[in-house]
């Protein structure tokens, strides 16, 4: 059964989020808060963790589209290809926040997406997400939480989440309540910005 572990985003706690450090880099799942909706997450460098995050969203892994969560851009030139200033400087405006970029993917990719021609960047305007992607040292491969019944209705309170996952996954996060709105997607890898799916995130004024 998960643990469930409440951790506060004004201040996260450094001794839980060790523990759940600790839980990735063992290969554990886990749900956690983002800016937008919760979040199911692994490791990007743990294949088994990775797998199981693509069985319990019902999809085979190398079809899966899971968002890279970053801390920062400087995680970047790891798994994207070289981009130009103006397409730097969209990134820097609109991160931290609630977008989802897709970029081309680079040659060091993990092997589970060596087949991927771009890949969906995330630097969510939270402190508990980026505070676990700082000390993991590496991104966490996540995909948005949601109810079956209601694809588009997402879910937001974390108890209900435990109820849910807590045979599934290794941890579940209480950050607080979540959004139901996802994340904007913008299309970024012909360097001409497309917007895929209007979310949470404003395009005014980002291009």
């Amino acid at each position: 059964m998960a643990k469930f572990i409440k951790i506060y985003p004004e201040n996260p706690n450094e001794r839980e989020i060790q523990k759940v450090v600790d839980c990735l880099r063992e290969g554990g799942v886990i749900i956690y808060p983002t800016d937008t909706v919760y979040g199911l997450g692994c490791d990007i460098t743990h294949s088994k963790a990775l797998e199981r995050v693509a069985q319990l969203k019902g999809i085979k892994l190398d079809k899966a589209n899971f968002s890279f969560i970053c801390a920062d851009l400087s995680n970047l030139s790891d798994y994207v290809k070289q981009i130009d200033t103006t397409t730097f400087k969209l990134l820097k405006r609109a991160l931290p926040g609630a977008y989802t970029f897709i970029l081309p993917g680079s040659n060091n990719l993990p092997k589970e997406f060596k087949k991927k021609k771009t890949v969906g960047i995330r630097i969510p305007d939270n402190t508990i997400a980026r505070t676990l992607v700082e000390k993991l040292g590496n991104p966490i491969v996540s995909s948005s939480i949601y109810d079956e019944d209601e694809v588009l209705e997402y879910t937001t309170d974390p108890e209900l989440i435990f109820e849910k996952w807590q045979d599934k996954v290794d941890i579940v996060i209480d950050g607080g309540y979540g959004d139901n709105v996802a994340s904007t997607v913008i299309d970024l890898s012909s360097g001409v910005p497309e917007l895929i799916r209007q979310g949470k995130g404003s395009i005014e004024g980002l291009w």
